[in-house]
């Protein structure tokens, strides 16, 4: 089940009562949150009070599943001469505290902020980003989709030679955050102007270029919450 709170716009001067909320929601093992179309800054500001409260174990285990008006992100290392944008650009960029190099984020892409506290389940980045990856390539079958994961330096899930979802984590005290990006819908014309993930001489694609055709993001949320139970359950002990 995926708790829908995209009613409500996450600001900073909200994100404490949302968290509340969120908290009182949170009832299951893993609890799934969909948020809709949000800014960045606010829904990073949300991941940080989660998981802080996760580490004093205030609240279970939360995956945020929504949408994010234009940005583009860095990683910790990543390199700026990755972002190509002129200086009358009006898209944000922010850098950030998670593994990876530059990204985009907008309307028709799928994201995804699992906040897990992995002693519960195996204490392993590798296992981790596996699991993730493989969940990405589950879903993407539901869609007749035949996609691949990569090791590093290619973590991600690909068609051939082109990213449809990326990813890049952090992880303190064992509690992740940071996740996941899908490409469902996204206009794949705003990674023209960076260096997606830091990699010059392969693509990105979309689920919408594969299919021809235009899929619901909350749809395709909802599936991964079932993926993503399965595969934490099926993986942890192994």
């Amino acid at each position: 089940m995926m708790n829908d709170i995209s009613g409500r716009v996450v600001t900073s001067d909200n994100v404490d009562s949302i968290y509340i909320e969120i908290e009182k929601k949170s009832i299951n093992d893993i609890n799934f949150f969909w948020l809709g179309l949000q800014d960045y800054n606010p829904v990073l500001l949300l991941q940080k009070i989660v998981h802080k409260n996760n580490i004093k174990g205030n609240v279970g285990d939360i995956v945020l599943f929504l949408e994010h008006n234009h940005v583009y992100t860095l990683g910790k290392n990543a390199d700026d001469n990755h972002i190509l944008l002129n200086n009358n650009s009006r898209i944000d960029v922010v850098r950030i505290d998670r593994g990876g190099d530059a990204t985009y984020h907008g309307p028709g892409q799928l994201v995804g902020y699992p906040i897990l506290n992995l002693n519960r389940y195996k204490k392993s980045v590798s296992w981790y980003i596996n699991t993730i990856q493989l969940s990405i390539v589950d879903l993407l079958g539901i869609y007749k989709i035949k996609a691949i994961k990569k090791d590093s330096p290619l973590v991600g899930v690909w068609i051939d030679n082109e990213k449809v979802a990326a990813i890049g984590v952090r992880l303190s005290k064992w509690v992740s955050m940071h996740g996941f990006a899908i490409n469902v819908n996204t206009d794949l014309g705003y990674y023209d102007s960076i260096i997606p993930c830091g990699i010059f001489d392969l693509g990105v694609t979309s689920m919408e270029s594969v299919l021809q055709e235009n899929n619901c993001v909350k749809k395709i949320a909802s599936e991964m919450t079932l993926i993503i139970k399965q595969k934490i359950k099926e993986f942890a002990f192994c």
